[in-house]
């Protein structure tokens, strides 16, 4: 198979996804809920819009997600006191503890693809990996917020 960039991130991206996804069934959650989960807990409340845009995701997708992860007591929303259309997502203790589990499950997975990489090329590598996204960002005309 060729080598090429595009190939190498896709394969990367899918076997990380396909061995995380795995772990996902035991905190009860679907795809694409645990990043909620640990944003709300490291940001605070916060309305859907904000998730959408700071994940770059369809804010209907957003929005079912946070039903999904309302009826399993993982958020909760309550109004916003200083605008009274829109609710606020908060993380439960429910959510804050799978969150953590996941990032914990997440950190093993890290260590198993930097596995054998150096300090210096673990930072290099984030650091290839994020200015990629950004020059992305930059070319569809969009800015991360």
């Amino acid at each position: 198979m060729e080598r090429t960039l595009h190939i190498m991130l896709y394969r990367t991206f899918h076997i990380q996804r396909k061995w995380v996804r795995a772990r996902m069934q035991e905190l009860g959650v679907g795809a694409g809920q645990p990043k909620l989960l640990v944003y709300l807990s490291g940001h605070g409340p916060c309305h859907q819009k904000q998730l959408a845009d700071y994940f770059d995701v369809d804010p209907a997708n957003v929005s079912r997600m946070i039903d999904s992860l309302e009826k399993g007591g993982f958020v909760l929303r309550r109004p916003d006191e200083h605008n009274r259309r829109r609710d606020l997502v908060e993380v439960t203790e429910k959510g804050r503890q799978a969150g953590a589990l996941w990032q914990e499950r997440c950190g093993q997975v890290d260590e198993i693809m930097l596995r054998g990489f150096a300090p210096e090329e673990r930072a290099r590598f984030a650091d290839y990996l994020t200015r990629a996204y950004q020059n992305v960002l930059e070319e569809t005309g969009r800015e991360r917020a």
